[in-house]
C-alpha cells in the first residue's frame, strides 16, 4: 500500500480517499452566476405560486416508502404525543380560503388585504398582507401542497432567531395553501462587507438559531444571507425551511444536497453520504466570509468549476486580519474529511469546528460573553444533552473497567 494512503486514521480503520467531484452533463456547465448563488425556484413571474413536484428522497418505513412531508408529520406527531411541544401558542390552522376584494378593489384572502409582492422564496412568491383585525403586516407565502413538509417543520419551531409561523390556511378545495409568517423588514445584505462588529452580532444570532434546530434534529439545508432576515432592532432570524429535514434520532446522514451551490460543503460536492449538521456549519462559515469580505470564498463561472474550487482551493484571507477571526474562518471552512463507514461512503469532516465549538470561540464570545443558552419549553434538546452526558460517563466507566480488568490479568 502506498504511504500516501495511510496515516493516523488508518489505525482505526478509516482511510482518506482522493477527492473526486460529481460530474455533470455539458448543459449543466452553463449556469449563470445568479443560479450558482441562489436556488432556482422555477416561478413564472406572472404566477403567485410555484406548482412544481417535490423531488426529495423517499424514507423507508414498515408501510413502504414515504415522502418527507408525511415522515416529518409522523415525527412531529410522535414528539407531541411524548410531550415535546416547543410552542406555547400553537399555529392557527384555517380550513377555508375566501378570496375576494374589499370596497377599494384590493385583493383579500380571508381577513388579509394584499399590499405588495416582497420577494420570491425557493418554492413560491412572498406577498405582504395587512390583517384587518389587528392592523399588522404579515409575509404570506403561497405554495403548492406538495411542499407541506415546510409547514410540518415550522409548526413546531419557537425561537427568537427563527421566523415565526402565525397561521396556515389550507383549504381542501384548492391545490395551494397559505403560510402566514411574521413580517421581518429586510434580508441580510453583505455586498460591501459588514465589518467585524456587525458580523459578530449577526453570527451569534445565526449560531443560536441553528443550534436550536440541530438540538431538535432539524437540518436547515440552505443557510445563506438570502435566508437570513433582519428586524428593525437588528435581530437576525432564520427563514425558508423549504429544503429542511427532520430526523428521529441523531443520525443526520443525507445523500442529496438541495441547497445553494456556493454554500455547498465540499463533502456534498463529491456525491457521497454526508452529515447535515456539518454541512449547515460549513454554510455558516461561507456566510461569515460573505459578511466580512462582501464576496463568496469559492465561485467559478460554471457549476463544475464552482464545485472544483469548493473541494480543492484554499480559502483566501487577506493579510492583517484579526487572528481570532482568521482562525474561526479556517476552522468553519475546514475541508479535510475522513471516510468512516465500512464502504467508505460517509464523509466525516472531523476537523471542522462544530456549532457548539464556534459558539465558544474567542472571536464569537468577544466582549459580549458566551451566547445565552436557549431553554426550549419542550425539553427535547435538554433531554438529548443529558443523554449524551450519561452516555459519555458510561463510555468512560466502561473504559476504566476494561483498563482495570487488564491490570488484574
Amino acid at each position: 500500500m502506498d504511504q500516501t494512503d495511510m496515516g493516523c486514521c488508518s489505525c482505526f480503520g478509516f482511510l482518506r480517499k482522493p477527492r473526486t467531484l460529481l460530474h455533470f452533463r455539458a448543459s449543466d456547465s452553463f449556469f449563470s452566476n445568479d443560479l450558482l448563488v441562489s436556488q432556482h425556484d422555477g416561478d413564472d413571474p406572472d404566477t403567485i405560486f410555484y406548482g412544481g413536484q417535490d423531488n426529495d428522497f423517499l424514507y423507508q418505513s414498515d408501510n413502504g416508502p414515504q415522502r418527507p412531508a408525511k415522515r416529518s408529520q409522523e415525527i412531529i406527531l410522535s414528539r407531541a404525543q411524548s410531550g415535546f411541544v416547543c410552542r406555547q401558542v400553537p399555529v392557527k390552522e384555517t380550513k377555508k380560503a375566501i378570496c375576494h376584494e374589499d370596497e377599494n378593489g384590493n385583493k383579500m384572502v380571508n381577513e388579509y388585504i394584499h399590499q405588495r409582492k416582497i420577494g420570491s422564496g425557493s418554492y413560491g412568491k412572498v406577498v405582504l398582507y395587512r390583517n384587518t383585525k389587528d392592523g399588522k403586516l404579515y409575509a404570506v407565502k403561497v405554495l403548492h401542497k406538495s411542499y407541506m413538509k415546510k409547514v410540518s417543520i415550522m409548526k413546531m419551531l419557537d425561537h427568537p432567531n427563527i421566523v415565526n409561523l402565525i397561521e396556515v390556511i389550507d383549504d381542501p378545495e384548492i391545490d395551494k395553501f397559505y403560510m402566514v409568517l411574521e413580517y421581518v423588514e429586510q434580508k441580510l445584505v453583505c455586498d460591501n462587507g459588514l465589518g467585524e462588529t456587525s458580523s459578530r452580532k449577526y453570527l451569534r444570532a445565526i449560531i443560536s438559531g441553528l443550534m436550536y434546530l440541530h438540538s431538535h434534529n432539524i437540518i436547515h439545508g440552505d443557510i445563506k444571507p438570502d435566508n437570513l432576515l433582519v428586524t428593525i432592532n437588528g435581530n437576525v432570524k432564520i427563514g425558508d425551511f423549504s429544503v429542511s429535514q427532520i430526523f428521529e434520532d441523531d443520525d443526520d446522514t443525507l445523500r442529496r444536497s438541495p441547497g445553494t451551490p456556493v454554500f455547498t460543503a465540499p463533502e456534498c460536492c463529491q456525491g457521497l453520504t454526508y452529515h447535515g449538521r456539518a454541512a449547515d456549519t460549513w454554510a455558516v462559515g461561507v456566510t461569515l466570509y460573505c459578511m466580512i469580505f462582501g464576496q463568496y470564498p469559492f465561485l467559478g463561472d460554471t457549476l463544475q468549476e464552482t464545485y472544483d474550487k469548493i473541494v480543492n482551493d484554499t480559502v483566501e484571507i487577506p493579510d492583517g486580519m484579526n487572528p481570532q477571526l482568521v482562525d474561526l474562518l479556517e476552522r468553519l471552512l475546514c475541508k479535510e474529511v475522513i471516510y468512516a463507514s465500512w464502504d467508505g461512503c460517509i464523509a466525516e469532516p472531523r476537523d471542522r469546528i462544530t456549532l457548539q465549538g464556534a459558539a465558544q470561540h474567542p472571536w464569537v464570545v468577544g466582549d459580549e460573553g458566551p451566547i445565552p443558552e436557549y431553554w426550549c419549553r419542550c425539553g427535547f434538546g435538554r433531554r438529548k444533552q443529558v443523554q449524551a452526558s450519561e452516555e459519555q460517563v458510561q463510555r468512560q466507566q466502561g473504559y476504566l473497567c476494561k483498563e482495570s480488568a487488564g491490570l488484574l490479568v
